[in-house]
């Protein structure tokens, strides 16, 4: 098998440069020869990791969504053999964990969740189980290092090579292909993701992705992995109620965690459909508003007190890049200039006790 370097052509492919490298080979960025459009292309770099190969290009084949690495062509028998994916700019959230120890804002904590959970629903609807699900095969685009506004759409899960396809006509291909599907009981994932019937060797479903998103949650909340009974609100005491419940519910037996990824998307929906934007402590008197705790006068548009400092909102308004206070209505961060995103997109759930 032939090492590749910068300017070998795979396909219609041109290597740049070499964007990562692993136990099962290593990954290139690479050009179009005429459209310089860029992918990712994975090349093993060990003949046993050629079958990894195959099984992630049939598994993610078929798999179109906005929130899972796209597959654009694939070639088990050249030398070297080889996968074309879509080219993701951006950071992993194991870069953006490492980045910030003590966890990354809650709203782009929510945003992360519910990126990975779309894709997951999608995978599982066609039959794939990823089995490898952590923070280094979820990519973020445009990604800042303090881990600010992440969104759902800017969430990509790749890495499905360990990934089960519990479909009869991809078995077929598979077998066609000289590549025998995965029956038995060999242990593959990360260790402290995998759920503990994997762990133990028994049967894989959607459930057991589920148990990896719940260690994932934890981890981009708190920076660290979960220990003992530890829960995400003993670390960090801003936690939601309902995104701890989100938590327990993936992290705990087989029989007790959600059902599907669909059920766990209806759990965070439910929670932020509405975001609570309702005024919590100020009153109106004689037509005026005023403050719940000093009575000093208050603006409809007020996040604070000016006179105490009470909060008086559950949902703030903070500048993405220098996460100064801002209006619900300014269109520039009187900080930074940065021009705002839209309302919604820049609000932070505080640690405000009513919201919990």
């Amino acid at each position: 098998m032939n090492r590749p370097k910068v300017g070998d052509r795979i396909n219609n492919y041109m290597l740049d440069e070499q964007v990562g490298v692993g136990s099962f080979g290593e990954v290139w960025k690479a050009h179009h020869h005429v459209f310089a459009n860029e992918v990712a292309v994975k090349i093993p770099t060990d003949a046993q990791f050629v079958r990894q190969l195959q099984r992630e290009g049939l598994a993610i084949h078929g798999l179109k969504h906005p929130n899972i690495v796209r597959a654009i062509d694939m070639d088990p028998y050249a030398d070297p053999p080889y996968l074309i994916m879509e080219f993701v700019t951006g950071k992993s959230l194991r870069a953006l964990i490492s980045a910030n120890p003590d966890g990354l804002p809650l709203d782009s904590v929510i945003g992360a969740v519910q990126g990975i959970v779309l894709a997951l629903e999608a995978a599982h609807a066609a039959n794939v189980i990823h089995r490898d699900i952590k923070p280094a095969n979820i990519l973020i685009t445009h990604a800042d290092d303090a881990g600010t506004g992440i969104t759902p759409d800017r969430v990509r899960v790749t890495d499905f090579g360990l990934g089960h396809v519990a479909d009869a006509a991809t078995e077929s291909i598979m077998h066609s292909g000289s590549m025998a599907t995965e029956t038995g009981k060999r242990l593959t994932g990360t260790l402290a993701y995998m759920a503990p019937e994997q762990r133990d060797g028994g049967n894989v479903d959607a459930r057991s992705d589920l148990y990896a998103v719940g260690v994932v949650l934890h981890e981009i909340l708190t920076g660290v992995l979960q220990q003992g009974s530890a829960l995400p609100g003993d670390i960090r005491s801003e936690t939601l109620r309902w995104l701890a419940e989100v938590f327990s519910k993936c992290y705990t037996r087989l029989d007790r965690r959600f059902g599907s990824a669909s059920e766990l998307r209806d759990k965070i929906d439910m929670h932020i459909a509405k975001p609570p934007t309702a005024v919590l402590r100020r009153k109106q008197v004689n037509g005026r508003w005023r403050c719940a705790e000093c009575s000093g006068d208050v603006r409809d548009e007020d996040q604070f007190c000016i006179h105490c400092g009470l909060q008086l909102v559950n949902m703030i308004h903070r500048c993405p890049n220098c996460q100064a206070y801002v209006g619900r209505n300014h269109q520039f961060c009187i900080m930074c200039g940065n021009r705002l995103p839209a309302s919604d997109a820049r609000m932070v759930v505080t640690a405000n006790p009513a919201t919990r």
